[in-house]
């Protein structure tokens, strides 16, 4: 989960590159659709066919849907509308709307632990947001805010309802029949943005980001997040989240865009203390267990 988190930190500025290059977001999730698609089929020539039930494939359809397009979706169109200082401060929800459906749906427990460190894990995340947000940042909108909020509530639902799916098959297996449902889904709807796009006017720097975006942030991302989900509970693995204002921050470091104070080194210490929390909390088998007496 800290590779896949890392990848998508530092999607942030490697997206600002492209889109500056003349590439339209819709282009870009297209690529990232097809392109993750294409490479995790090709990947599975290498690691043997796995046979997969007919059911599961429907189910797969619907954890796309859930974890790829409505997540990728709704917060690329509610970035459009609202400030991304607001957007990244709502993306913290994450690991409590998880924690929540993990409740309701999977009979987790809610322990003061595991709520005292999501709530050490957000306010280390707000200190970093909050450092980061420029005063020329653009102001928010209230539908925009509903659409980040959609877009984690939909990632949330994906990491809860399909963690068993998660666990029956292997991450290439379950990636490329998700990517190729999410390519189904978005290419329709973006027809004529390539048909309109000038495609002449975006510069070579711009494609090999696209490259690279499709590669890091979307291919090796994907294929490490089944991996933390077979391993990890789902709030363990929204907790990670935290990491990516993290990555934001020590990349702006490394640019010269950005400095690192004290407070900023609070704010990591509070992530990294709120996710050992969390994964230190007891587990509803964990609980069971002491109730039967065992260990």
């Amino acid at each position: 989960m800290l590779g896949a988190e890392f990848m998508w930190g530092v999607s942030a500025p490697l997206g600002k590159v492209i889109l500056a290059g003349g590439v339209t977001p819709l282009m870009l999730t297209d690529c990232r659709m097809v392109g993750a698609a294409a490479l995790f089929w090709v990947l599975s020539l290498f690691t043997g066919r796995e046979r997969v039930e007919g059911r599961d494939l429907l189910l797969m359809f619907f954890a796309s849907l859930f974890g790829i397009v409505l997540n990728q979706g709704l917060f690329l169109f509610g970035l459009g509308l609202t400030s991304p200082v607001n957007a990244s401060i709502i993306t913290t929800s994450s690991p409590i709307i998880t924690m929540v459906l993990a409740a309701v749906f999977l009979g987790e427990p809610v322990s003061r632990l595991k709520v005292g460190g999501v709530f050490l894990g957000a306010l280390g995340a707000l200190i970093l947001i909050a450092g980061g947000g420029g005063s020329g940042d653009a102001e928010g909108s209230p539908l925009g805010d509903v659409l980040v909020v959609a877009a984690q509530l939909s990632f949330s639902c994906y990491l809860v309802l399909f963690k068993r799916l998660t666990s029956r098959y292997s991450p290439v297996t379950l990636m490329k029949w998700m990517f190729t449902y999410a390519s189904v889904c978005v290419i329709p709807f973006s027809y004529n943005e390539w048909a309109c796009a000038g495609l002449g006017d975006v510069g070579s720097d711009a494609w090999w980001g696209v490259a690279a975006f499709v590669v890091g942030p979307t291919f090796v991302s994907y294929l490490l997040l089944p991996v933390g989900q077979r391993f990890l509970r789902p709030t363990v693995t929204a907790m990670y989240n935290y990491v990516q204002p993290i990555v934001a921050t020590l990349a702006a470091v490394w640019m010269g865009v950005g400095g690192f104070s004290v407070l900023k080194g609070v704010a990591v210490v509070l992530v990294f203390c709120g996710v050992g929390m969390v994964t230190r909390s007891k587990s509803r088998e964990d609980m069971e267990r002491e109730g039967r007496g065992d260990g």
